[in-house]
């Protein structure tokens, strides 16, 4: 699941051989920037560790966690099914109770089997829940509650989320609604609020206007409609595909992200991270900025995107 920008991201180990694909040995695989790609990832390989086997314990260092776990012991209750639904990660266990987590920019999951050695500093566990197969343990994760499924349907930051372009009743309509109306904020900002469409993050942002050619500073406002629907469909298509190389093993990505459909990994992106570097599509050097409140890293090409054409009559 990673971190913005340039840190390490959550790997989902695998060492069963009945989950494997053709190699059970350990691995791990790195994945940076927690958008909704890499967490849909990881909820699928907890679910498959996971999901229909009791809770033989758990452990937390959040006090508002272990309070629960005294009061009504996790330890004998069945995991139901682990899901993804934006950036956020849910553990659905039997006696209505949920974890919900959000990894912010340093979290993730891993997956070990009984005995094995973390690869991460025991100081940054914040979450251990145990199976008889398997432990998963959750490091370096900020945002960590218990819920029911009334808390969430009734008053949860998952109610504020827009649609998921990962999510089966994904609805464009509406994302497009939701985008339209962030009418004062330039649109690199407008796609990473998900209130308006949920999953998209700082790599996604970057990727999906360079392939719409539309430049990123642009208000909401001068985005033309075609062009705010095709960024919607883009999404959709780029997040999808990111996803689809499903196995049956415990495992996330293979590789790393790709948007241009090339499997060179020093290909795999159109402009992020790609600062000074030419723009694959007309040589043009990348040009990289700070952007929105919160100063995130904006990568563009200011040939393919330049202001004048991405700005179109509605």
């Amino acid at each position: 699941m990673g971190v913005a920008d340039a840190a390490p991201s959550s790997p989902i180990t695998n060492h069963e051989s009945r989950f494997a694909n053709h190699d059970s040995r350990f691995t791990i695989h790195d994945y940076p920037v927690p958008e909704g790609d890499s967490i849909f990832r990881a909820a699928r390989a907890l679910h498959r560790a996971l999901a229909g086997r009791p809770v033989t314990r758990f452990e937390s260092v959040f006090p508002r966690l272990t309070r629960v776990d005294v009061d009504t012991p996790l330890r004998g209750r069945t995991i139901d099914r682990v899901e993804a639904r934006g950036k956020h990660l849910l553990i659905w266990f039997s006696g209505d109770l949920v974890l919900r987590t959000h990894m912010r920019m340093h979290g993730s999951w891993h997956i070990y089997r009984p005995g094995e050695r973390w690869q991460r500093p025991g100081h940054e566990m914040r979450i251990v829940i145990e199976t008889d197969a398997f432990h998963a343990v959750g490091f370096s994760i900020p945002i960590a509650e218990f819920a029911t499924a009334r808390d969430l349907a009734r008053d949860s930051p998952l109610q504020q989320l827009g649609p998921d372009p990962l999510a089966a009743d994904f609805d464009a309509e509406e994302a497009f609604t939701r985008l339209r109306a962030r009418s004062g904020m330039e649109v690199a900002d407008a796609l990473l609020d998900q209130t308006a469409i949920a999953g998209i993050g700082n790599v996604y942002k970057s990727e999906l206007l360079f392939a719409v050619r539309v430049n990123p500073f642009t208000p909401v406002p001068d985005v033309s409609d075609e062009q705010l629907r095709t960024l919607i469909a883009t999404a959709v298509r780029f997040m999808r595909a990111n996803v689809a190389n499903d196995s049956a093993g415990i495992v996330t990505y293979s590789g790393m992200r790709r948007t241009t459909g090339r499997l060179d990994p020093g290909a795999r992106l159109w402009v992020y991270g790609r600062a000074g570097k030419p723009c694959r599509r007309c040589g043009t050097p990348i040009s990289r900025r700070k952007q929105g409140p919160h100063a995130r890293s904006t990568y563009w090409c200011d040939r393919c995107q330049a202001r004048a054409a991405a700005v179109a009559p509605h």
